[in-house]
């Protein structure tokens, strides 16, 4: 690449466990180079960026760069990235050559014939991050498309009055009176009806191409019943944000590889297991008939349960037990603002470690043949959660809180019994007992 050479003054690379708070977010388009990386200055100046890589549209990798005070010159920020992505780099510009990009020339293609798709938005009381949500959509380089918000057993109507203000007829709103993530997806998956719904969390902005990615996931993979993305952090600003991704964030270290689960991989990584994530419902696309093939979500899982997380884990696992495919594209990308402070963080950690046992609570409940194949996981799980090879923790620094971890350990306590009471008070709500069913929205 033009331009583009390894330099001895080169910044250092920082692991995810060197970073500190507040940290830069960029990205780095690198067939056009990088940016100067102006002085830091003050008792609050970022010491190190997290940076998306691209080439020709295409996220490469990420990685961290330590910033001294003085800052950065582009040409600084390029030689760090080349001394990490340069064979990535390389194979893609020979496979270019002289012409134009194929990644670019592939996506025009996937265009021509890309099918109809509903994004689904499932949203409750949160009027600023929806519109910055919404806003990103309506941007997509899509020819086909339509948004579905499904407002959840909301208090106020400032969701609805944020879907208004677009005045897009592209936007449609729908109101799930019953209380729970799950009931929302579901009640998407039936106003949808047929063909794909891509999901889409209310605190994330979609890159303008992600619809475009996650069609060439189906292109490329005709018989996936479902594509799930990348989702990368919006923003670093406090240390809650930044030790959540030291932790993982949304992809569980899974990184930009992409991947392909089917009956064929199992041996590989089992249907069970999701760690790491075989995606994550905030960045995911489905064919509706493949989710109510397999009786859609879960209503005794996710936010606005008992069992608080871990309905799109089971999705997916249930699409893979049935034999289906699922595919990670990592060219789709999301990005989320993970949550700011110390205390939402908790409740965070708290929350997830609670779904993922009762996730596997759920499966011993409605799939008990399982059992026998849980049983030969223990041991992966045990190393994997909390040994000092742990997928999740073996790379923390010493100084990450100890009280996140704790935290992690008391849900993953009191995941087997809120699936349980979750079951019971979605059964009473299935009654009749409770809410009237969904409403359509002027």
């Amino acid at each position: 690449m033009k331009g583009l050479l390894k330099s001895v003054d080169s910044p250092r690379v920082l692991t995810a466990g060197e970073m500190s708070a507040p940290c830069l977010r960029l990205d780095v388009e690198i067939s056009s180079g990088a940016p100067d990386i102006p002085a830091q200055c003050g008792s609050m100046a970022a010491r190190c960026a997290w940076i998306l890589v691209w080439l020709d549209s295409e996220p490469i990798d990420s990685l961290v760069l330590e910033i001294p005070p003085s800052g950065l010159r582009g040409s600084q920020v390029d030689s760090a990235i080349l001394s990490v992505l340069d064979s990535e780099i390389s194979t893609r510009n020979v496979l270019k050559g002289e012409g134009p990009s194929p990644f670019l020339s592939s996506r025009t293609d996937i265009l021509q014939c890309a099918p109809d798709m509903t994004v689904a938005v499932c949203t409750r009381e949160r009027p600023e991050s929806l519109r910055n949500c919404l806003q990103s959509l309506l941007m997509q380089d899509y020819p086909r498309f339509s948004v579905l918000i499904v407002d959840n057993f909301p208090e106020t109507d400032r969701s609805k009055s944020v879907v208004h203000e677009f005045g897009s007829s592209k936007l449609h709103y729908l109101i799930e009176p019953r209380r729970g993530l799950s009931r929302a997806r579901n009640t998407a998956l039936r106003a949808v009806g047929d063909g794909i719904v891509a999901w889409i969390d209310d605190d994330e902005i979609a890159d303008e191409n992600w619809l475009a990615e996650l069609a060439r996931g189906f292109h490329n993979h005709p018989d996936a019943d479902a594509i799930g993305g990348v989702v990368v952090p919006g923003e670093l600003e406090t240390w809650p944000q930044v030790w959540f991704e030291q932790y993982g964030g949304h992809n569980k270290h899974r990184g930009f590889m992409p991947a392909v689960f089917s009956p064929q991989s199992a041996i590989v990584q089992s249907p069970l297991y999701p760690l790491p994530a075989f995606g994550a419902g905030g960045n995911l696309a489905c064919r509706v008939k493949s989710v109510l093939d397999v009786g859609g979500f879960d209503v005794a899982l996710g936010p606005g349960t008992p069992s608080m997380a871990s309905e799109d884990t089971r999705l997916l696992t249930d699409l893979l037990c049935a034999g289906g495919t699922v595919v990670y594209q990592p060219t789709a990308v999301t990005q989320h603002f993970h949550r700011r402070s110390i205390d939402e963080l908790r409740m965070q950690m708290v929350g997830y470690s609670v779904g993922l046992t009762a996730f596997y609570m759920s499966l011993i409940v409605t799939r008990p043949a399982c059992v026998p194949q849980l049983i030969r996981l223990l041991p992966l799980m045990y190393r994997d959660l909390f040994s000092s090879e742990s997928l999740r923790t073996s790379e923390l620094p010493s100084e990450f809180p100890e009280d996140l971890l704790r935290a992690k350990r008391r849900g993953m306590i009191r995941g087997p019994a809120s699936y349980l009471h979750s079951r019971l008070k979605a059964a009473r709500v299935n009654r009749g007992k409770h809410s009237p069913p969904p409403q359509a929205a002027a």
